[in-house]
């Protein structure tokens, strides 16, 4: 039985070639800078405004509390930021820099989908490309939002 913090660490330990930052959900900028892109952030909350997909997931959805074991889904976004969105290359020059960065990602979390087994099932992962604002900036980049099962410690 691993906590929910251990798997947000473990999910900002992937090594992703080509992201020049991870950030834990205790590092997180407040405002990344330019330097620090292309970047992932882990992002243990949602906010309505930068969902794709408006509809409400299973986040910390209680499931199996009665006879078996006791076991919780979490959804959690992790962030990829690839440039901002009014960078003087345009989005067409970011392209294919996101796509190759999405294919490096699925490549990676594949590689370990139960995150050293702290899941008990792998992730079930939506992928977001899109504009996402972080701090006062729009960047181009990839929402990777993970859902989880897990067992309850």
């Amino acid at each position: 039985m691993s906590s929910f913090r251990t798997a947000l660490t473990r999910l900002a330990n992937l090594s992703i070639g080509g992201v020049a930052n991870n950030y834990d959900i205790s590092t997180v900028p407040d405002q990344p800078g330019r330097a620090q892109l292309p970047a992932l952030l882990v992002m243990p909350l949602d906010t309505a405004d930068d969902r794709l997909f408006r509809e409400r997931g299973e986040g910390f959805q209680t499931m199996g509390f009665s006879n078996g074991p006791k076991t919780v889904t979490y959804t959690v976004t992790h962030l990829l930021l690839v440039a901002p969105s009014g960078s003087s290359k345009g989005i067409s020059a970011q392209l294919p820099t996101l796509v190759d960065l999405i294919d490096a990602y699925m490549a990676a979390f594949g590689d370990d989908p139960t995150l050293d087994d702290i899941l008990l099932e792998p992730a079930r992962v939506r992928i977001e490309p899109g504009i996402f604002p972080v701090g006062q900036t729009l960047f181009i980049g990839c929402a990777f939002r993970h859902t989880w099962l897990m067992e309850v410690i």
